[in-house]
């Protein structure tokens, strides 16, 4: 089963109601059909592979190659599941509905029975890595955090980039995270646009910049003293007046001001890990990559600037693609497919006899 990454045109346009009420109820057939075979771990580890998350959108019949098949396809499974109750929870969703994640986590944490503060931590984490720790230009307006009854989970949140008019998906499964959840946590990373000069903290080559990350921010009186080595690069007799072939220097610009205090607060907390580092207030895309370029300007700790995403279509929509959708055939697949749960369902109860 793979994980990852998928990437696509931004979708500036709304799903008709006729459309996402079917999406809605083929969601929950769909849905109810794979836990009563296979179970919910197994449903919710499906959700995780981008390949098979996107057949289940085109499935719905949304637009094969847009945003709008992530922020619909899990709106309807949403409020799907909420409504059928077959033991898979969703929290999450767009922009504002994203950031009541942790207050879905809690409430919903209370509802089974469990304690709500691991799954916070998972959630903000994750959202961290995909915004901080890989630097593709990405920026994360949809999560959701998807849990079972046992504790398992999936995590599906995307990332916009507006100069390319582009999104790009991040899956994450439980049964897929390592010890340490920062290296390489993605497999199968799959998109359809790769792009250069990606910062990349989460590969393998990335392991000596991250340590020296770390060493840094337990020593901040002698990273601020390099920090200087950021304000003008090019004035500095350390870095010549050049654009390095992987990082563009000149072209940065840090606050290092607020950097200092940044480093001060998360120095006194004395962080063992990277993953400590992204949890402390304050620390952002910008603060761990002027981390991670005096780790490697100054210590010659090279990251990786390898885009890890790749990625392949399906065709099918709304949008016409490969042909418009027939309301009347739509109905008929919701009517036969809730035939065929209710004779298995039938024929369970005889069995058991």
């Amino acid at each position: 089963m793979k994980t990852g990454i998928a990437t696509f045109s931004l979708d500036t346009g709304k799903c008709p109601k006729w459309l996402f009420e079917r999406m809605e109820k083929l969601a929950g057939i769909i849905s109810e059909i794979i836990i009563e075979e296979f179970g919910e771990e197994e449903f919710v580890r499906r959700l995780s592979d981008p390949y098979w998350f996107q057949a289940f959108g085109c499935a719905l019949a949304f637009d094969w190659n847009s945003s709008g098949l992530t922020v619909t396809t899990t709106a309807a499974l949403k409020s799907a599941l909420k409504e059928k109750k077959l033991g898979v929870y969703i929290c999450g969703g767009k922009g504002k509905t994203s950031r009541k994640t942790p207050e879905e986590l809690v409430d919903l944490g209370e509802k089974l029975g469990i304690d709500p503060i691991k799954y916070l931590n998972y959630s903000k984490l994750i959202a961290k890595i995909d915004n901080s720790l890989i630097q593709d230009g990405f920026n994360i307006y949809h999560h959701i955090f998807i849990l079972t009854k046992s504790g398992n989970f999936a995590v599906i949140q995307q990332g916009m980039n507006t100069c390319y008019s582009l999104a790009r998906r991040y899956h994450w499964w439980s049964g897929a995270i390592k010890e340490d959840i920062t290296l390489e946590p993605h497999t199968g990373i799959v998109s359809q646009k790769i792009i250069k000069n990606v910062l990349n903290l989460t590969a393998k080559e990335s392991l000596e910049n991250k340590k020296l990350i770390i060493d840094l921010i337990n020593s901040p009186q002698e990273l601020i003293k390099d920090l200087k080595y950021l304000e003008r690069p090019q004035k500095s007799l350390f870095l010549p007046n050049i654009e390095f072939k992987y990082h563009p220097v000149l072209n940065e610009r840090f606050d290092i001001k607020r950097l200092k205090k940044t480093i001060e607060k998360a120095s006194f907390l004395k962080p063992e890990k990277i993953e400590e580092i992204l949890l402390i207030e304050g620390v952002g895309p910008k603060t761990i990559r002027a981390l991670s370029l005096v780790s490697e300007l100054i210590y010659g700790a090279k990251p990786s600037f390898d885009d890890p995403a790749r990625y392949s279509f399906v065709s099918g929509g709304k949008d016409g693609t490969p042909y418009p959708v027939d309301r009347i055939e739509y109905n008929r697949l919701i009517e036969i497919l809730n035939k065929a749960i209710k004779i298995s369902k039938q024929q369970k109860i005889l069995f058991n006899k």
